[in-house]
């Protein structure tokens, strides 16, 4: 597959594959989002065993569907060349799209990504993903629980998964996972997945910063009594669909691929100022918010309110601390380099630019939408202003990490060979 799917065209794709493969696949409704749509659970294989795909659980990271679907494929075939691919030992049970209503106001990544070297400039004009509490896997951190997430929920407690599998992207950088507890065996699939397709692996992230780091790009959840809880905002992470297969013995994993990969991502070697850049990326991200913020100012008088629109929620959200709150969050880091000299490495500084260029240009791409929508006669010159911004920071952002496009089909293949290696692992220490 060499493009992103919309979530009809997975759905559609599902139902082929079901008809492909009688008695193989079976497709089912396992809930309904808040605006009604279906959430649809494509199960293959009949084994007692059972791994937990969850595709699309941000709507602004697409590789996830695709992903899903070739996982599904290959089950279904029964080529049973490994214990994890085995449909009489295994049951791969498919979320296609976790978040179908904020996948609804993402459709144009689609368009926007097509072609052999997509732009940024088109992608964050089509990306949009919720604020934190209307993310279905994020929202029970913050007391509460969407229908998304208590489908989810329902779903892991019915099915005991050994293996839960977030099919998650990451705009750029370099590809790592996250692990709820340690997967012994994981890394070197994982690594030779990513060599075999010349995706960097990242050595170091922003969320994972302070999680234990056993092997490049692998991060595993520190103990229920560690205060080292990064990203920000997440030391209720307990309370997350991520940690509940831990009920049942069962194990996370939150596989991110970019779409955009810098080879910075995977220098290792120390990085020759960084208190000196994580200071500079503390502006950058502060700056670059207060920048979009002083457009919305300016346009909050004519577009639609937050209760009707969730592109207006978010950037209400966002202008309410969450540029204080990413550019605080890496501080500790610069404090530690600059009071004890520990090491930061190129790597490191990779991550955290991404995420203090992503967070304005989130913002400023929703805030571009809402100002091309409006008929109000102020709108025309606050979207040339803004946009003059908005290009001026996806050039920099394309030049300064050297950022080269990765064809949908390796993102897919590699997230699939990543959650592979993942279910033999969690298949191994489930016996």
């Amino acid at each position: 597959m060499d493009r992103y799917l919309t979530v009809a065209e997975v759905s559609a794709a599902a139902r082929r594959l079901v008809s492909r493969y009688p008695g193989a696949g079976r497709l089912r409704r396992v809930g309904t989002s808040r605006a009604g749509r279906p959430l649809e659970m494509l199960s293959v294989g009949h084994g007692p065993a059972h791994v937990l795909v969850v595709a699309r659980p941000h709507p602004d990271e697409p590789v996830g569907a695709v992903t899903a679907l070739a996982l599904a494929e290959r089950v279904a075939r029964g080529d049973g060349r490994t214990p994890a691919t085995d449909p009489a030992r295994v049951t791969w049970d498919v979320v296609l799209c976790l978040d179908p209503d904020g996948a609804a106001l993402s459709e144009g990544i689609e368009e926007a990504t097509a072609g052999p070297a997509p732009a940024l400039e088109r992608y964050f004009r089509a990306a949009f993903r919720p604020v934190a509490a209307e993310q279905p896997e994020w929202a029970p951190i913050e007391s509460s629980r969407l229908p998304e997430s208590q489908a989810l929920f329902d779903l892991i407690d019915e099915r005991r998964p050994v293996l839960q599998c977030s099919l998650h992207g990451i705009e750029a950088g370099g590809t790592f996972a996250q692990l709820t507890e340690g997967l012994p065996g994981f890394t070197e699939g994982f690594h030779t997945a990513a060599a075999d397709l010349s995706v960097p692996v990242q050595h170091g992230t922003f969320d994972a910063l302070y999680w234990e780091n056993p092997a490049p790009g692998v991060h595993v959840l520190p103990p229920p009594e560690s205060a080292g809880r990064l990203a920000a905002g997440s030391e209720n992470i307990g309370r997350s669909t991520w940690c509940a297969p831990q009920r049942y013995g069962g194990v996370t994993a939150i596989v991110e691929v970019p779409m955009w990969a810098s080879a910075l991502a995977d220098a290792p070697s120390p990085h020759p100022d960084a208190v000196r850049t994580l200071r500079g990326l503390s502006r950058l991200v502060r700056d670059g918010g207060e920048q979009v913020t002083a457009v919305l100012d300016k346009a909050r008088g004519f577009l639609p309110p937050p209760e009707e629109s969730a592109p207006r929620r978010v950037l209400e959200w966002m202008a309410d601390g969450l540029y204080d709150l990413v550019a605080d969050s890496w501080q500790p880091l610069a404090r530690q380099a600059a009071d004890s000299g520990e090491r930061v490495t190129t790597a490191q500084i990779c991550a955290l630019d991404v995420v203090a260029r992503r967070q304005p240009l989130r913002a400023a791409g929703l805030l571009l939408r809402l100002l091309s929508a409006s008929d109000d006669p102020a709108a025309p010159a606050l979207h040339d202003e803004l946009h003059a911004l908005f290009t001026a920071w996806c050039e920099d952002f394309t030049h300064t990490l050297g950022l080269r496009w990765v064809p949908v089909r390796d993102q897919a293949d590699l997230q699939s060979r990543t959650a592979l290696a993942a279910a033999e692992c969690a298949l191994r220490s489930a016996r």
